[in-house]
């Protein structure tokens, strides 16, 4: 009765659009109601607690990096690199796109930013250039949900935290798949794109591929200094948070000196905004997972999908699915939040590999983010690309059923994700 009490209260409150932070709140003070436990003081102590982590740290300096990176000119250089190196192949701004939303991936980890600076970049380019802008826009928006997948990532944080995971096991965890994100879009857009009779760009030279390479390369680095010095134990994931924000900081304005104070002050507003939101989530969470750890919710979950424990292939699909339909109605931290608490511990009795399931979590979560009814990332793109809801999804269907045939494959052989991660770690 108590998980039915969670989940009625939680929809109900949505439904009338209360703010998700605050419908976690409510479906906590009314499962506290239930068992009759109503604490107000209690209420405050967990959410304080649900704030007050040293990881949580890690966000607001990843999301400031990804802020001055974009404002510094190095997202720019990123593109243009792209443009050189493939820009001139059939169908060739959508490698760009691929090829450009794997190296932000690798820097910002936010799907949002990430979409919406592929999107203003490349959309007038590429309808420029003849191509069908809603399958333009709905490349763009599924490259843009590989930085959740990709180190470093504030969903591997969060689920982290939450769970209690190695955020470093996760972030190298995460590697494999995001770079399969990127060959699936590949191969997709190559079926794709055949159709389309577009203008291609003349090809680049080897002069020009190595100055866009030699003007890039300072982006380069970043990924690498996070990955080495993550693996070799030199700093933590929260303090690479740090070194990547200093460093995208100093490189905007010292080296390409395209990021002036006033923009600095902007990138602080934009980060401590969305840093703020984040930590709302986390602090409302805490009441309900707590109550969801006294209720045993988990365990009276555990006893109803007791039979597939003995199967780990079927429970990770079921659970998977579970993920999908929460996914097309939440946003992505949301569900990360409410989910974790509840599955983990049934996926520690089944003996699936925490690490492994915080990946497939995370990917299931940022597909979410392409898939209808809301679709967050859909909509930025649309609001870039001036196009309807309804056109952006037709465009995005072929990546979305790519990726998540790709997360099929990845729970048929999970050897795929740990395999990778037992050789980096």
């Amino acid at each position: 009765m108590i998980l039915i009490v969670f989940v009625v209260s939680l929809l109900a409150v949505l439904a009338i659009g209360v703010p998700i932070a605050f419908g976690l709140v409510i479906s906590g003070v009314a499962m506290m109601w239930y068992l009759d436990a109503l604490d107000w003081q209690l209420i405050a102590l967990q959410m304080t607690n649900g704030a007050d982590s040293f990881p949580l740290l890690a966000i607001p300096f990843f999301l400031m990096a990804g802020e001055a990176m974009n404002a510094g000119g190095i997202s720019r250089r990123l593109v243009a690199f792209g443009l050189t190196l493939v820009g001139h192949v059939r169908g060739g701004l959508g490698y760009v796109t691929i090829v450009t939303a794997l190296l932000l991936a690798s820097l910002s980890g936010s799907a949002i930013a990430d979409t919406a600076v592929l999107a203003g970049m490349l959309i007038p380019i590429m309808r420029k250039a003849g191509y069908d802008i809603n399958a333009s826009s709905g490349l763009i928006a599924s490259g843009g949900i590989i930085a959740p997948v990709l180190p470093p990532s504030i969903g591997y944080i969060v689920f982290g935290v939450a769970g209690s995971v190695s955020i470093t096991k996760l972030f190298i965890a995460g590697i494999a798949p995001g770079v399969m994100m990127a060959l699936v879009l590949a191969v997709t857009w190559w079926f794709v794109s055949r159709r389309d009779a577009v203008a291609t760009m003349p090809r680049a030279s080897l002069g020009e591929v190595a100055k866009a390479a030699g003007d890039a390369a300072l982006a380069f680095v970043l990924p690498v200094i996070i990955v080495v010095g993550l693996k070799a134990g030199v700093f933590t994931p929260t303090e690479a948070g740090v070194v990547a924000c200093v460093y995208s900081i100093l490189v905007g304005l010292f080296v390409y000196r395209e990021l002036s104070l006033r923009q600095l002050y902007g990138c602080m507003v934009g980060a401590i905004h969305t840093t703020a939101a984040v930590m709302l989530l986390c602090a409302a969470a805490a009441i309900t997972a707590y109550l969801i750890a006294i209720a045993n919710i988990p365990m009276l979950l555990g006893g109803w999908l007791g039979g597939l424990q003995d199967n780990p292939l079927l429970l990770m699909a079921l659970i998977m699915l579970i993920v999908v339909i929460v996914g097309t109605a939440l946003d992505f931290i949301p569900t990360i939040l409410i989910l974790t608490p509840v599955l983990l511990p049934i996926i520690k009795a089944a003996g699936i590999d925490p690490v492994y399931f915080g990946v497939m979590l995370i990917m299931n979560s940022a597909i979410g983010l392409i898939t209808p009814p809301v679709g967050t990332v859909l909509n930025v793109v649309c609001a870039v690309a001036r196009i309807k809801y309804v056109d952006a999804v037709r465009g995005v269907m072929p990546f979305l059923i790519a990726e998540t045939a790709l997360l099929v494959l990845l729970i048929l052989f999970p050897q795929l994700i740990t395999e990778p991660l037992a050789w980096f770690y």
